[in-house]
């Protein structure tokens, strides 16, 4: 009876686990000749035979046939007339094969044996299961939320594996209860207190890529190539694509027939505004398009340096700068080149830099306002105040005093 307990307890583990066979015949064996090599001293003259199927094992003892006075160790010999006990032909020199029951080794041992197995069962599983995600990395991972805290979510997957999506791996908007269901990338795989830890993430531009493999089939198939993906995750992402095959149009095929693929993607990243534009090694055409919306009056280029000097027409310099500086600062990120953006004037056009101010404003404050793309005086008055005191961070204090210095220049 307590051979079929210890079976039924590692086939449960099996069921539950899913370890393999082959595991589970030498986790079983290794466990019975532990045990052995405690209660007789070694274990190389037993036999174990484990039937998985049936939910059996047998363990077979072989000793050597002796005189009754040679008996030097009772645990590989057997005195002769204890072999004819067994079975009147042995003779000297056989081999006496008898089984040994689980009961022989007592209760204590039978409580080791337990222990033993459920022990090594429990380090398996957590090898397996971190071999499993090491090799997903990367990959999109579906999951039950199992318990909300303030720094981290616990989600449980289809096989009761518990991974672990940090507050700072969220998107800002993100809102998860208990049983919801969540969709994440496997960013990390760790033992961390002798536990796998499996850290997942919605911010990682894998998260987005692999989203677009699972809506655009032509990325999925290699068709499109994604070159770079850059985000503010829950604001703004950029994704730059190219095709190999001149009849697609990689920007179409990843938008879709009126947007219907990137509307997927949008909803599961909260709204998220994802820009798609076509990769070209022309830096300046590459520019050009990681700006938009903005249209471009003209760019000056030092690679040297890896900067870039954009200039447009007043209305549309807020549109390249973006809420709260985003498109300005996902386009760099995209491109490699550190962007400023100047307002085209025309001939007619009278203003003042804003380094003509010097002396009436700090320098860390002309530094803010040129950051936000404000480089003269009539930039600053073209943006509402509100908007302003938004973008720039500054007091309202401070900016009323701006619009009257800016303001008096031109009375």
């Amino acid at each position: 009876m307590q051979n079929v307990n210890l079976i039924d307890t590692f086939l449960e583990f099996k069921e539950l686990k899913s370890i393999d066979r082959a595991t589970m015949m030498r986790v079983l064996e290794d466990v019975f000749r532990s045990v052995l090599r405690k209660h007789y001293g070694g274990d190389e003259h037993f036999d174990i035979i484990i039937n998985i199927d049936k939910g059996d094992f047998e363990i077979w003892r072989n000793r050597e046939v002796v005189p009754d006075d040679e008996l030097e160790d009772e645990f590989t010999q057997i005195r002769l007339s204890e072999a004819k006990k067994i079975d009147d032909d042995y003779e000297e020199g056989e081999e006496v094969t008898d089984e040994v029951t689980i009961e022989d080794f007592g209760r204590r041992a039978i409580l080791s044996i337990r222990q033993n197995l459920t022990s090594r069962i429990m380090e398996l599983e957590k090898e397996n299961t971190f071999g499993k995600y090491k090799d997903r990395i990367g990959e999109i991972i579906s999951g039950e939320v199992y318990q909300v805290w303030k720094r981290e979510i616990l989600i449980v997957d289809d096989e009761g594996n518990e991974l672990i999506l940090p507050r700072d791996e969220q998107i800002s908007s993100d809102y998860f209860r208990k049983g919801d269901t969540v969709r994440a990338v496997v960013v990390k795989v760790e033992f961390k207190n002798n536990n796998p830890f499996i850290i997942l993430s919605r911010t990682a531009p894998a998260f987005l890529e692999r989203l677009f493999e699972l809506e655009v089939p032509e990325i999925f198939d290699g068709l499109i190539t994604i070159k770079k993906i850059v985000r503010m995750p829950g604001e703004r992402a950029k994704v730059a694509v190219e095709s190999y095959d001149d009849r697609i149009d990689p920007v179409g095929a990843c938008v879709g027939m009126k947007g219907a693929r990137i509307h997927g993607i949008v909803r599961e990243l909260r709204n998220e505004n994802i820009d798609v534009i076509n990769y070209t090694n022309n830096i300046q055409l590459y520019i050009t398009r990681a700006l938009s919306p903005a249209k471009i009056t003209s760019i000056k280029i030092n690679e040297d340096t890896k900067k870039a000097d954009v200039y447009l027409e007043p209305d549309q310099v807020s549109l390249a700068i973006g809420k709260n500086g985003s498109n300005i600062k996902l386009a760099g990120q995209l491109t490699g080149y550190e962007i400023d953006v100047y307002r085209e004037l025309g001939d007619d056009d009278e203003d003042v830099d804003l380094e003509e101010f010097s002396d009436e404003i700090d320098s860390w404050i002309i530094d803010i306002l040129k950051g936000v793309g404000c480089d003269t005086a009539k930039s600053v008055l073209q943006i509402p105040k509100d908007e302003l005191m938004s973008r720039t961070d500054l007091e309202e204090e401070t900016v009323d005093d701006l619009i009257k210095i800016f303001t008096a220049e031109f009375e």
